[in-house]
């Protein structure tokens, strides 16, 4: 198996001599360069979240329920985005869909330079503008549905952990330097505006061209295709009968739906509720979230993920009451270290609930193929790795719907009320739901995924 081979054929994780021999070392080259495109993609789908907080200072008359919607809309194009992303992996290959899915992160950047300069650009072109920014939330899909046919089952959700944390972290990275490099006018294609206090806006969108196309050139060149990753349409598009398919879309609504709708919301909230303080801090929130994310994908695979993800739908819940106390009384720390600890939860939800998901299809198709034989049980393993693959990415486009419901729900509630408090009492409510629904399909004694890790381990090929 050379290097540089575009398509491998012979890929078998499973068999122990194969993984140490040559597939351990292809799987992290493929995880390394898989990371780095979606770090991209993640950094420019929440690039508004930093964007609308400064077009006021630069001559944008815009009310703060506008800025909301400019901020929500990238996360709803995103989640749309991940239906056709997760089918493009086993249609073209892991290696070109990366490519393409990074060079088509050039459009939104671009737009973005050119129009930010211009305060006469009419708010309906400037949410087209902003909704070009959920390209990269579709990267996220097609990233992990692909690097899922790398890694053993027995390493997968700490794989998936780190290859989700990595392209988590792009938001941190975009909240922290978009507004430091707005401050230089190095390498602008336009001056900064009169009265603009010296904020080269357009650094947001150009900071990423060169990275852009360092993320092409690597999945180009250290990249592969898998050959038994691919499927039809019509395979793919099965899972949707399925019902853990919609249980745990539902439940990931509630992890990585509340991490990434909460870091796009987080900026705009602090500079609404707490205008004294520098939205500067908000990349903390998506950083912790983003750092727990494998730490989650960790503690599945060795006690089991609905156990993991039901105490953890408990502390999520624990800490939005903490974070509507807090903003109640104006209290800047308590509430910071409130939505810290949600931002954990959320990335924690996040690991473990994609670890569920291979557990409960590989369950059930070796349930299906009981009495079949050892050819039987080998047929159903590898099915369930098609199935889960297609799942995560399905459930992914589902759950990045939080990224436009939470900063809308916010929007509206200030504008209603002068606060947050009505959608804070709307995501207690769902975390609720959440609760119940794991512990309802996924705790009950004698389901599936109570089987311990070990025993799925020895499942295996």
């Amino acid at each position: 198996m050379r290097r540089r081979e575009k398509w491998i054929a012979d890929w078998d994780p499973e068999n122990e001599e194969f993984w140490e021999s040559k597939g351990k070392a292809i799987a992290r080259r493929n995880l390394i360069f898989s990371i780095v495109a979606e770090h991209i993609g993640f950094s420019v789908w929440l690039i508004w979240s930093i964007v609308a907080t400064k077009l006021p200072q630069v001559g944008f008359h815009y009310t703060t329920a506008q800025l909301f919607q400019l901020v929500a809309l990238p996360g709803l194009i995103g989640s749309l985005m991940r239906f056709p992303y997760t089918f493009a992996v086993p249609k073209f290959g892991g290696r070109n869909w990366t490519m393409i899915s990074a060079t088509l992160l050039l459009i939104p950047t671009c737009l973005l330079a050119f129009f930010v300069t211009r305060p006469d650009t009419p708010f309906e072109m400037m949410l087209m503008v902003a909704a070009t920014a959920g390209l990269g939330g579709g990267n996220f899909a097609s990233s992990m549905a692909n690097i899922s046919f790398f890694y053993p089952d027995r390493i997968k959700g700490w794989a998936l952990g780190l290859n989700a944390a990595g392209g988590n972290i792009g938001v941190s990275t975009v909240q922290l330097l978009a507004p430091v490099l707005m401050g230089f006018g190095v390498f602008n294609l336009y001056l900064a505006m009169p009265g603009a206090g010296g904020i080269f806006i357009q650094n947001a969108g150009l900071m990423w061209l060169p990275l852009i196309g360092f993320a092409v050139y690597g999945a180009a060149r250290y990249m592969n295709n898998l050959t038994n990753a691919r499927s039809t349409f019509r395979d793919q598009l099965a899972v949707t009968g399925r019902k853990h398919t919609w249980v745990m879309s539902w439940l990931y609504i509630g992890t990585f739906g509340s991490f990434i709708g909460y870091s796009a919301a987080f900026p705009l909230l602090i500079k609404t509720q707490f205008p004294g303080i520098t939205i500067a801090i908000a990349f903390l929130g998506p950083l912790v979230g983003s750092l727990a994310r494998p730490l989650g994908g960790l503690l599945a695979d060795r006690i089991g993920g609905a156990r993991v993800t039901f105490w953890n739908f408990v502390a999520m819940a624990t800490a939005t009451v903490g974070v509507t106390y807090y903003v109640d009384i104006r209290s800047f720390p308590g509430f910071l270290t409130m939505f810290l600890v949600l931002f954990v939860t959320t990335g924690i939800g996040n690991g473990s609930t994609f670890r569920m998901i291979p557990s409960i299809f590989r369950e059930e198709k070796l349930r299906e193929a009981a009495g079949t034989g050892e050819e039987g049980r080998i047929a159903a393993i590898k099915a369930a790795a098609s199935e889960s693959a297609a799942v995560i990415g399905f459930t992914s486009a589902i759950g990045a719907c939080g990224g436009y419901l939470i900063p809308r729900s916010f929007g509206a509630s200030i504008a209603a009320t002068g606060g947050p408090y009505v959608a804070l009492e709307m995501f207690l409510l769902f975390y609720a739901t959440c609760i119940a629904l794991t512990w309802w399909y996924y705790l009950r004694t004698g389901f599936l995924t109570q089987l311990a890790p070990t025993s799925l381990a020895q499942a295996r090929v």
